[in-house]
């Protein structure tokens, strides 16, 4: 697909993701018609924060406590962060390198931008989160798209054949969105290994932490812990939309690898942000002081869904295997004889069934000198592949599959005669 001339700005040749699409389309159909549409296009929970956590924002409401704060956050908040990301995440942390953000999303944008240099080019999977593309772009890098191995897990051969004089960033993300894989402790030293031998920087996104199902969850930054600081080379990002279903709140957190680059997100973020909302920076901390009950009851919850809801999936051909962590599940259509685009638009218009077309998560941009899209296509291999989220209410999910399985063999039927 080409890109119009009239696109003189980076931001302007980059187009929406596949996400935005099903959301409206989804909107519209339930706005117009009245369908109750099952959503299982979007990662929201069907489980809310702890009553703590809305308590301590209305409480900071109540009191005034609505002012500005410092770029990096709340010291209260900071400090919190600090001694979690030293207890269950292994990191040698200081408050003095964590940054709060209004999401996750915004701390990784302000990231790549105190990362990003002119010409340099970041590995990226070739099936990733889209938004991760579109702020490489908008902070000036050239993504490059390493391919997947088996049960789309990273190949440190495969990335480093990717790889240029240029490449200045590895970007890992365990859970991955959309795939579910979690990668144990010799793939991810495998992959700083190679990062060291390269001299690149690593952003760790860990939005997903809190959602292991098979194995355990491994913060990138913890093989860093014996390296001097000033040496490290792991960035860190994380939220509290997942593990607290805070996703409307908006609040995530940022762990530089170095002071010289939380210096620099500083700087960035006084440009961006100016500050974190201060209520939601009071809620955060409530929701830090009871994470241990509220993190492993929300896994639980979602992991039942898992268990319960997508063995169907398996037994009908559309999924090889049950995700080991995340909150999604991607799904082979092959069968229904139809591309995904067309999948999910007529699954939605036919059953009511909102799902991702998973070729938006494979999207291959050609980048012009300035960082221009110039044009893009999608990885044929991902021409038939859906996302679905497993974190919605489990009677929608369980609705929602029968639908897609039903949906499948009604295609099928129809493209036999």
């Amino acid at each position: 697909m080409s890109v119009s001339s009239e696109n003189r700005s980076v931001a302007g040749s980059i187009p929406s993701s596949c996400l935005v699409s099903i959301f409206w389309a989804a909107e519209r159909l339930a706005k117009e018609t009245g369908v109750d549409v099952v959503k299982l296009h979007v990662g929201d929970p069907y489980f809310d924060p702890s009553e703590d956590v809305a308590q301590a924002f209305v409480d900071a409401v109540r009191r005034g406590d609505t002012k500005y704060t410092g770029v990096e956050g709340l010291p209260a908040l900071r400090e919190a962060v600090a001694e979690k990301l030293r207890t269950d995440n292994g990191l040698d942390s200081d408050v003095d390198r964590v940054l709060i953000s209004p999401g996750s999303a915004q701390g990784l944008t302000g990231l790549l931008q105190a990362l990003a240099e002119p010409g340099a080019e970041i590995l990226l999977p070739e099936l990733h989160w889209p938004v991760h593309l579109q702020q490489s772009l908008l902070a000036g890098f050239r993504p490059v798209l390493y391919p997947l191995g088996p049960d789309f897990r990273p190949d440190p051969e495969r990335i480093a054949a990717a790889a240029t004089p240029r490449t200045r960033v590895l970007l890992i993300n365990s859970p991955a969105n959309p795939t579910g894989a979690v990668l144990d402790g010799d793939e991810i030293r495998a992959l700083l290994d190679l990062a060291r031998r390269n001299r690149w920087q690593v952003i760790s996104d860990e939005a997903y932490e809190h959602f292991c199902y098979e194995g355990e969850h491994i913060s990138v930054a913890s093989f860093e812990r014996e390296v001097p600081v000033a040496e490290r080379i792991v960035h860190s990002v994380f939220t509290f939309s997942k593990g607290f279903a805070m996703t409307g709140y908006r609040l995530g957190y940022v762990a530089p690898a170095t002071d010289r680059m939380a210096d620099v997100m500083k700087v960035v973020q006084e440009a961006g942000i100016i500050g974190t909302s201060t209520p939601v920076q009071h809620a955060g901390i409530a929701a830090l002081n009871g994470r241990a009950d509220s993190t492993a009851a929300n896994r639980k919850l979602v992991q039942r869904n898992r268990d319960v809801a997508l063995p169907p999936l398996i037994k009908a051909g559309l999924l090889r295997e049950l995700p080991a962590g995340g909150w999604y599940a991607m799904l082979d259509v092959t069968r229904s004889g139809l591309d995904a685009e067309s999948f999910a638009m007529r699954l939605l218009e036919r059953k009511g069934v909102a799902v991702v077309a998973g070729n938006g998560f494979a999207m291959r941009p050609d980048v012009d000198d300035r960082g221009r899209i110039r044009s893009h296509d999608y990885a044929p291999w991902a021409r038939h592949l859906v996302r679905i989220a497993f974190c919605v209410d489990p009677v929608a999910l369980e609705t929602g599959v029968r639908r897609i399985i039903e949906f499948v063999e009604e295609c099928a039927a129809e493209a036999k005669g």
